[in-house]
C-alpha cells in the first residue's frame, strides 16, 4: 500500500502570528515538505491545480520536474490535473515528458476542479463541464496509446495524424487516477479503462464516498479488469498530529477556527466527528485511518493533507516526521495484516505496468522522426521546404 501527503498549495495567513507567507516562501517550502516525505519514508507526494489566488500550483509539472530532480524515490503525482479546462493534447505532452524526466515515478489525478471562474478563463463553459471532462479523457487515453491519431470531437478542433510528443517512456502511459466526490459518472469512466478512482475524503462523512467507490468496483469488475476487490482505489485524509492528544488540539485549534474552508462553522471537535479529520496523537491517527478500510474495504493508496490554513513550515515538517515515523510503519503492518486474500496489494507504477506489458521481453520507445512526415510514416512534409531552400543557397 501506498502512504503519502498532497497539497492544495494555499498562502493562508497564520492566525497566530499574523503573517503571511510569500508566493517565493510558499513555493520554496513546499518544495522543502516533498523533499521531507521522501526523507521520512513516505511514498507519494502530489500537488493540486489552481490559477487563481490563494493558490501557487498553476503549472503542476513543472513543480514536479524540479522535485524529481530533488528526490530519488518518491512517486510525485497530482491531487487534480484539470481535464476540462487544459487541452488533453497538452496534458499528454507535459505529462509524457514528466514522466521521462521522473524516469516513471509519476502519475495524475483528473478532475474538473471547483472553481467555477476557471471555465471561462480558459474558454471553456463550467455548464458543459461533465461532457468536457469525459470527452477529454477519452482522447488524451488514445494520445498515449495510438502513435498516429486522426481525432473529431465537440469541444477541440479535429486531430489528422497527430502524434503526442514525447511518446510514453517504454511505451507505457502513465498511470490515471480519476478524482471526483460527487459524480458516478466518473467513477464509471474510471471504471471503464480499468484506471483507478480516487475518494478525497476529507470533507464529507464516509457513507457518501461509500456509495461511489461500491458503484466504481461494481462497474471495475462488470469491464472485466478483475473482481471488485481487485479495484484500484485512493483514498485522502486530514491529520494533524502530536505527541499527546492535548498539544495537538491546542496546536491545532487556531488553525481550524480560521481555515478558509471550514473556519467559523462547526467545533473542530464536532468536525473531527462527521468527517475523516483527525487531530492527535499518533496512535490515534492510526485508529482513524484503519477505520477507513471498514468503510471501503481494502484500498491502495492513502493521502494526507497536513500543511495547509497556514500552518508554517516547521510544523508542517514536524507533522512529518511523526507521520513517517510512527504512524505510517504501523498502519503498513496493520493494512497488511487485515487484507483480504483476493485484495490487489498495491497500485500500480511504472514498473509494474511494464513488467505487465512486455514480462521479460525488451520494452518499446518509439522514436518519432519528423523527416519521415507524421512522425512515424508517411511522406516528409518538410521535403518541399527543404528544397526550396537548397534551391535559395545555390542560387
Amino acid at each position: 500500500m501506498q502512504f503519502g501527503i498532497f497539497t492544495v498549495s494555499d498562502i493562508t495567513r497564520d492566525p497566530t502570528t499574523g503573517t503571511t507567507s510569500s508566493e517565493a516562501e510558499r513555493i520554496d517550502a513546499t518544495v522543502q515538505i516533498a523533499k521531507k516525505a521522501e526523507e521520512v519514508g513516505l511514498d507519494v507526494f502530489a500537488i493540486g491545480e489552481h490559477h487563481n489566488p490563494p493558490f501557487f500550483s498553476s503549472s503542476p509539472t513543472t513543480f514536479l520536474a524540479y522535485v524529481a530532480a530533488a528526490t530519488e524515490r518518491l512517486i510525485l503525482t497530482t491531487s487534480t490535473t484539470l481535464i476540462t479546462t487544459n487541452d488533453p493534447v497538452k496534458i499528454a505532452e507535459d505529462y509524457a515528458m514528466l514522466q521521462h524526466l521522473s524516469k516513471g515515478r509519476m502519475d495524475l489525478m483528473l478532475g474538473r476542479g471547483n472553481t467555477a471562474p476557471v471555465y471561462p478563463w480558459f474558454g471553456q463553459d463550467i455548464n458543459q463541464g461533465l461532457p468536457l471532462a469525459l470527452e477529454n479523457y477519452n482522447l488524451l487515453h488514445r494520445l498515449w496509446r495510438e502513435d498516429v491519431v486522426d481525432w473529431e470531437g465537440h469541444y477541440r478542433t479535429p486531430l489528422s495524424g497527430f502524434t503526442s510528443v514525447p511518446r510514453p517512456l517504454d511505451g507505457v502511459a502513465p498511470f490515471v487516477w480519476h478524482g471526483s466526490i460527487r459524480t458516478p459518472e466518473i467513477a464509471e469512466q474510471a471504471a471503464y479503462y480499468g484506471n483507478g478512482y480516487f475518494a478525497n475524503n476529507i470533507f464529507w462523512p464516509a457513507e457518501h464516498y461509500q456509495r461511489l467507490i461500491a458503484f466504481y468496483r461494481e462497474r471495475y469488475a462488470h469491464y472485466g479488469h478483475g473482481t471488485e476487490a481487485e479495484a484500484i482505489v485512493g483514498l485522502g485524509g486530514q491529520a494533524f498530529i502530536a505527541k499527546n492528544s492535548q498539544d495537538a488540539k491546542r496546536q491545532f485549534r487556531p488553525y481550524f477556527d480560521n481555515a478558509p474552508v471550514y473556519g467559523h462553522g462547526p467545533s473542530m471537535e464536532d468536525f473531527t466527528e462527521a468527517t475523516p479529520l483527525v487531530v492527535g496523537s499518533p496512535q490515534e491517527v492510526i485508529e482513524k485511518t484503519l477505520t477507513f478500510r471498514e468503510h471501503f474495504g481494502d484500498y491502495q493508496r492513502q493521502l494526507f493533507l497536513m500543511d495547509h490554513a497556514g500552518l508554517p513550515l516547521a510544523t508542517v515538517l514536524e507533522q512529518l516526521e511523526l507521520l513517517g515515523g510512527e504512524v505510517v510503519p504501523t498502519l503498513r503492518k496493520e493494512f497488511e495484516n487485515r487484507r483480504a486474500p483476493d485484495a490487489r496489494a498495491e497500485a500500480p507504477t511504472h514498473a509494474s505496468l511494464v513488467a505487465e506489458k512486455y514480462g521479460e521481453g525488451p520494452t518499446r520507445q518509439p522514436t518519432p522522426n519528423a523527416n519521415q512526415g507524421n512522425n512515424l510514416s508517411g511522406p516528409s512534409p518538410y521535403e518541399d521546404s527543404a528544397e526550396l531552400a537548397a534551391e535559395e543557397v545555390a542560387g
